[in-house]
């Protein structure tokens, strides 16, 4: 499995220093990999890993993506667990949540900020 080095939770405080390391699964590291890669070169977006709520448990990993942009900030906190996929269409990055019976969650990334989609329906061709 491989493993993400991660910022610890804001709690407790006496763990604020330690290197927090986590094992997740091989298609969570592939997703962080998408988000990583698509993020770093847009200066208004940050990806920062955190470790989850459940201590020492592989795949304990929350994302926090955020766009800046003057007096505006919008950001998406999420379980990497919780991606169903992750897709880097150059302009726009795809993420989605839940996806059953052809329908999703989504948010999708774009060089103005995000939007969020509680019913997305997915189109296959």
């Amino acid at each position: 499995m491989p493993k993400l080095h991660v910022l610890p939770r804001n709690t407790p405080a006496e763990r604020s220093n330690d290197d927090i390391v986590v094992e997740i699964e091989e298609r969570l590291a592939d997703f962080v990999s998408i988000i990583e890669e698509w993020a770093t070169p847009r200066q208004n977006w940050e990806l920062t890993l955190h470790e989850g709520h459940e201590f020492g448990k592989a795949n304990n990993v929350e994302a926090h993506l955020l766009y800046v942009e003057g007096e505006q900030t919008s950001s998406a906190r999420f379980r990497l667990d919780q991606l169903d996929s992750v897709d880097d269409f150059d302009y726009v990055l795809v993420l989605r949540f839940d996806v059953e019976d052809g329908i999703a969650k989504a948010i999708s990334c774009t060089a103005n900020g995000l939007d969020v989609e509680m019913f997305h329906i997915l189109v296959y061709t």
